[in-house]
């Protein structure tokens, strides 16, 4: 099988200018300011010397900013960078996490080791029996669930996709697994935001083993998630609704939350919780889950109501193109 290269972070490397520049030197092309001027009648771009003026730096030292010579920059100074181009909040973090990253030392600080969930997290879990909540790490492995969450997500946890341990990943499961086209009602826009995820986590971690090796694996096998992650969006979790296509409850519209949870100082985690807007439908459908999910709890089967559970095969695999 034919090798790609992957861009990832690396402090001062070529592929970290390269980010650096993408992310600062596009909002040149759209910002309708000009310096010590009304704002004029049509947007004209701004130039690199009046950012500079803007954000308080001269020429020069905003010209080695865009090329990575991004260690040791003050936050003031990126913050006014930040303002000055206009960057939304996931490039705003995105920058100043490239600036973490470029510290001397950094990548020893940022060296992680995977770490269990203790068991009064799983007991916070399991009292939730009416929303489906999970643990999720900043490579999206699902690394803990309470019943609820596993019968939602069953479809994840029967795939071929799954690790040694049995967890699923969403972007593995997203790129890797063509019958996950069927099961999330928006399947682009949840491949790209579990792209921008892992972006965004490779740029804090850039010596994380494991995400590296998960990023050569997608990128390798899938030219979907390539072109995404060449593109360098990057992406914080947020709230919102998602839609399910289940295959024992049918459709699903719930809203979902993400909270950070500070398991460890060693390792980014997330709780997330995903519930249905009381009196609809949907509430119907999760408490139909809850109750499979409260009868096969412990059980590594997915709930079913009596028909065939799907036997992951190699014939499931996505294209990989």
């Amino acid at each position: 099988m034919r090798r790609h290269p992957i861009p990832w972070p690396g402090g001062q490397s070529r592929h970290g200018r390269g980010r650096v520049l993408a992310l600062l030197a596009a909002p040149l092309l759209s910002v309708p300011l000009l310096v010590g001027t009304a704002p004029p009648a049509v947007s004209s771009p701004l130039r690199r010397e009046e950012v500079a003026v803007l954000a308080g730096v001269s020429t020069e030292w905003y010209t080695r900013l865009e090329k990575g010579h991004i260690s040791g920059v003050s936050e003031d100074v990126l913050d006014a960078v930040a303002r000055t181009l206009r960057l939304n909040e996931y490039e705003r973090l995105y920058l100043f996490d490239l600036a973490k990253a470029a510290q001397p030392s950094a990548a020893a600080r940022r060296r992680r080791k995977a770490v269990d969930i203790p068991p009064h997290v799983q007991w916070l879990l399991d009292s939730m029996t009416l929303s489906a909540a999970f643990i999720n790490n900043g490579r999206l492995d699902l690394v803990a669930t309470n019943a609820l969450a596993r019968a939602l997500f069953a479809p994840m946890f029967t795939s071929h996709t799954v690790d040694e341990r049995g967890r699923p990943n969403f972007a593995r499961y997203y790129f890797l697994d063509a019958a996950s086209h069927d099961f999330v009602d928006d399947w682009d826009g949840a491949a790209g935001a579990s792209t921008a995820l892992l972006r965004a986590e490779a740029d804090r971690y850039p010596n994380d083993k494991a995400l590296r090796e998960l990023v050569g694996e997608l990128s390798t096998v899938s030219a979907e998630f390539r072109t995404r992650w060449a593109a360098h969006d990057v992406r914080i979790h947020h709230g919102g609704v998602k839609r399910f296509h289940h295959p024992e409850a049918g459709s699903l519209e719930l809203i979902y939350q993400p909270m950070d949870l500070p398991v460890s100082a060693r390792e980014a985690h997330s709780l997330i919780i995903y519930t249905a807007e009381p009196g609809t439908p949907d509430e119907d459908r999760l408490k139909l889950l809850a109750s499979w999910g409260a009868t096969t709890a412990g059980d590594q089967s997915p709930p079913t109501t009596g028909a065939a559970r799907h036997k992951p095969s190699a014939d499931t695999r996505a294209p990989s193109t």
